[in-house]
């Protein structure tokens, strides 16, 4: 079985378990965009990280290179258009990558009354991004589908029946 691989962790937990001012800030955080746990902070800064790195990595390549890591990151949403430099990536913070997750997208759109509420519609997959239904709170929302997301109806609840047994079915 070669093609089966262990999936390795996408983050790294923080080196100090109890540090008073680092959990408070996270505190926020996950109450501000309704996370279910910090592991999802983690997993941004891990991601803000990554394109950290290659930026720094691009910092002596070609303009062309640069051009290109550019352009992914305006199209992803993470930087805007025209005056985006590759020092701007060094600047992007992991709020940054929290605004593009679709259960950010979908409280902006107002589509949902709060945080908590947003991830519940598209846990229970009443988001949909153009013809797709997205269940993935954390899914990464470009700039171009953002436009296309919106919520699918409600079905109608069914009416109540009544309960055989009881008081009124003795038949009198």
């Amino acid at each position: 079985m070669a093609g089966i691989r262990r999936q390795k962790k996408t983050y790294s937990r923080p080196n100090k378990p109890f540090e008073t001012e680092r959990i408070l800030v996270e505190n926020e955080i996950k109450k501000k965009y309704g996370l279910k746990n910090k592991r999802e902070i983690w997993k941004a800064e891990a991601s803000v990280s990554r394109l950290r790195n290659i930026a720094k990595s691009l910092i002596t390549a070609s303009a062309q290179k640069q051009d290109e890591f550019i352009g992914k990151l305006v199209a992803k949403g993470f930087l805007r258009a025209g005056s985006s430099k590759i020092d701007n990536v060094l600047d992007l913070t992991r709020e940054n990558y929290m605004e593009r997750r679709l259960q950010t997208i979908v409280l902006k759109k107002g589509l949902a009354k709060t945080a908590k509420h947003a991830r519940q519609l598209v846990t229970h997959r009443y988001v949909k991004i153009g013809d797709r239904i997205v269940n993935i709170p954390s899914y990464s929302v470009n700039l171009e589908e953002e436009g296309k997301v919106k919520l699918m109806p409600f079905k109608p609840k069914a009416e109540a029946k009544p309960v055989l047994g009881g008081e009124n079915a003795q038949g009198n």
